[in-house]
């Protein structure tokens, strides 16, 4: 019991709601995806915000009428759609949760097949009251594996929805040979090294595999595929490119700090995601870098051990200028 006179402690706030951004170009099979998590009884109250909202084959209680929908389903998800604002349509959603209204632990939003995600993901960086009550786990992008090759090479936007993933979902694999598969994840992983890659079929995909992968975590590994590195064979002409670049020796903090911020004001227009974990002026911790297009933060990561201190940093983005970048980062090393 308090003394009297005196202030209850304030109350901490609650912790950020974890949002997936689930993308793929038309076809791909974001549908039938979403179409599992809002049906299948997974034990997840999820919010799944969509722009194209299809019909459900069960029952569900519309909670909200007008130009926006919010439905219900009898598994505890809720399915929204948005014609309008995303940032509108998330605070309403935060305000029915803190009302009790509504319950979910996370959120999924879905792009148009046609759309790139990157305004959405700024959203969560250039809002400060969605940056305090939601926190962008990663972006998921599902890849159609029979079209793909010709939708990479005619649309900017299905360049830019791998550019920015995270986690890339391969569909109908088993609809091409072991040849085209193989050519396909070259291709990917040459557009972008730090997305992992897997199979699915028809939507059965473990929601472990597409929620909480901390993408935009700054602490996350920066995990890149040894052998990407020492260059896959690439014959495409893709706009969407990644540069990366590793060193044994430690940074110069103030000379790579001149650096990086040149680049992004310059090229920020153009860099999609960019991300490092580097060894800096023998400071006993990892930085961690993370960025996308002009927004960048870093942080101190765990602290090296025994390990050699190797910095990785990737940058994905558009035309992007390899040379300048290597030789900058090269000169940035003490």
């Amino acid at each position: 019991m308090l003394a009297e006179g005196t202030q209850p402690p304030p109350l901490s706030p609650p912790p950020p709601i974890p949002v997936t951004i689930l993308t793929g170009f038309l076809g791909s099979g974001k549908t039938t995806l979403l179409n599992r998590i809002l049906t299948e009884r997974h034990g997840e109250k999820i919010a799944v915000i969509e722009n194209e909202f299809g019909e459900i084959g069960i029952d569900n209680e519309l909670l909200l009428s007008g130009e926006e929908q919010i439905v219900e389903m009898n598994n505890g998800c809720i399915c929204c759609t948005v014609r309008g604002d995303l940032v509108r349509i998330l605070g309403e959603l935060m305000q029915k949760r803190d009302a009790g209204d509504l319950a979910f632990q996370r959120v999924i939003i879905e792009t148009t097949g046609l759309a790139e995600p990157g305004p959405v993901a700024q959203t969560f960086f250039m809002d400060e009251t969605i940056s305090q009550r939601y926190l962008l786990d990663a972006v998921v992008t599902l890849v159609d594996a029979v079209h793909a090759g010709r939708q990479l090479d005619e649309h900017d936007a299905a360049q830019s929805q791998v550019g920015f993933a995270d986690r890339l979902l391969l569909s109908k694999t088993e609809l091409v040979d072991a040849t085209q598969l193989n050519e396909l994840q070259e291709r990917l992983a040459s557009m972008n090294p730090r997305a992992t890659q897997q199979a699915v079929h028809f939507g059965e995909t473990p929601l472990a595999e597409i929620l909480d992968v901390r993408g935009f975590n700054l602490n996350a590994a920066l995990e890149i595929d040894a052998g990407f590195l020492a260059g896959a064979h690439h014959h495409h002409h893709d706009s969407i490119g990644s540069v990366v670049f590793r060193s044994e020796r430690d940074f110069d903090g103030a000379k790579l700090q001149d650096f990086i911020g040149g680049i992004v004001r310059v090229f920020g227009d153009d860099l999609m995601r960019y991300k490092g974990v580097m060894a800096v002026d023998d400071l006993p911790y990892r930085v961690i870098l993370q960025g996308v297009h002009a927004l960048m933060g870093a942080s101190p990561g765990q602290p090296w051990e025994e390990e050699p201190r190797i910095s990785t940093l990737v940058f994905i983005g558009r035309d992007l200028p390899r040379d300048i970048i290597m030789l900058g980062l090269q000169k940035c090393l003490r």
